[in-house]
């Protein structure tokens, strides 16, 4: 499989993920091109699979990533494609939260007009020690009304490994 992987990312830790997946899928033997949407990503014509990548922030995925997606949508469609949604939201269990969180990507996808074949909801991280001020308080109120980590010092990750790794296998199997 030739596998395409475009990400958009604010403090890097969807870079992150998306670095490990290229890592997983190479083990497995695919060829696979990664590219930061910020950087005119190339069409995915050519590649048998694409997954985008972008983390929410206040309600919205990144421009870069919401152009590329709509640039392209039509070849999208024609193709294997997963979307990779990283936020806090998806560690999180409080049901109205997940109900904004589809909200947001339904409308991100409606406004591109891409339909891929898979969305995965990944937890993403709070990082603390990235943030300027004014976002480590907010995140820090955010995090405690949810019962969350609040120990501004240091950085939590919340990704779960094994379920991203499934998202090569579901595309596998499609």
């Amino acid at each position: 499989m030739k596998l395409l992987i475009v990400y958009g990312t604010t403090e890097g830790h969807t870079r992150k993920i998306s670095e490990f997946l290229k890592e997983e899928a190479e083990k497995s033997g695919h060829k696979v091109e990664m590219f930061d949407a910020t950087l005119s990503p190339p069409s995915p014509r050519g590649y048998h699979t694409a997954i985008i990548a972008g983390s929410i922030h206040a309600g919205n995925y990144q421009t870069s990533i919401q152009h590329y997606a709509r640039e392209y949508h039509e070849i999208l469609n024609n193709m294997k494609s997963a979307f990779l949604s990283v936020s806090l939201v998806a560690a999180s269990q409080d049901e109205e939260s997940w109900k904004e969180l589809k909200e947001h990507t339904n409308t991100f996808l409606s406004l591109t007009g891409w339909t891929p074949d898979h969305i995965e909801q990944v937890a993403g991280a709070l990082l603390y020690t990235k943030y300027d001020f004014f976002k480590r308080f907010i995140m820090r109120l955010i995090s405690k009304r949810s019962g969350g980590d609040i120990d501004t010092t240091r950085d939590y990750e919340y990704t779960d490994w094994d379920q991203v790794k499934g998202i090569l296998k579901k595309l596998e199997e499609m």
